[in-house]
């Protein structure tokens, strides 16, 4: 990627998802240094309705690895799960009399649930970013939601909570090369969405071929399937990860319908 002259934009630019960790610690002030940070990015209302959970333990991290089928997330020097977290705010709620079981209680609803997600994926970001530019290496786990309610349990998530996403951090030991991006044409838009399907998705066939020059470090024999390819098979998948969402929020008490 070319060098753009400002450091932060590099940065992005620049950033990979880094799968292998070299066994040192992160120390004290920098694992500061990134909760901060994370705790500076935007909040929908101000509610500051996330939380993230920095796991040590290596008995969780060890079943975290097992519910996202990824062995190296139980190696990772730091380890977070970002989680939307509306529990905190029905107890402050509750300290000014407001009932949090009640018919007028909002906290729990869909729009609520949904700006509370984004505020906690915003926070991982933002905590992403500092963590490239101090020259660590990250990747997001999405993988961890494979089983949300063995999540829940492992964690002791209380009601009006929900995990987001796991975020793992560390001294990289591995350079993989930056994976291709679409053209910006079949992702940005201008004023609305393209109406012709065909102009959609132009540019396809050399992305296409891109992606399939590409070669993953964790099956570095083969090149990447084709980015087409992966759409149609993952537009087909009946895995783990397309679980119905709605059983478990129900769960953590979140009223989706409303």
């Amino acid at each position: 990627m070319s060098d753009l002259g400002n450091e932060t934009v590099n940065v992005l630019l620049n950033r990979r998802s880094i799968r292998k960790f070299k066994d040192e610690p992160i120390d004290d002030e920098t694992i500061a240094a990134l909760e901060l940070v994370a705790q500076r990015a935007p909040s929908s209302q101000y509610l500051n309705d996330w939380s993230a959970i920095r796991v040590t333990d290596p008995r969780i991290k060890a079943k975290l690895a097992e519910i996202g089928h990824q062995p190296y997330i139980a190696t990772a020097p730091l380890l977070y799960v970002f989680i939307l977290d509306e529990h905190r705010n029905a107890v402050i709620a509750e300290t000014k009399e407001v009932d949090g079981h009640g018919e007028d209680f909002t906290l729990n609803a869909s729009y609520r649930f949904t700006q509370a997600q984004n505020d906690a994926v915003l926070a991982l970001h933002a905590m992403e970013t500092a963590a490239n530019a101090l020259g660590l290496g990250c990747v997001v786990l999405g993988s961890i939601l494979a089983d949300t309610a063995d999540l829940i349990r492992l964690l002791k998530l209380p009601e009006y909570t929900y995990p987001v996403l796991g975020l793992a951090i560390g001294k990289p030991d591995q350079e993989p090369e930056l994976k291709p991006r679409m053209p910006r044409t079949m992702q940005f838009f201008e004023n609305e969405y393209p109406a012709d399907d065909v102009e959609l998705i132009d540019g396809l066939e050399d992305f296409d071929n891109e992606v399939h020059q590409y070669y993953d470090l964790r099956n570095t024999d083969r090149p990447v399937d084709a980015f087409s390819d992966q759409i149609a098979r993952n537009a087909v998948d009946q895995g783990v990860l397309n679980q119905p969402l709605l059983p478990h929020t129900e769960r953590q008490g979140f009223r989706l319908d409303r």
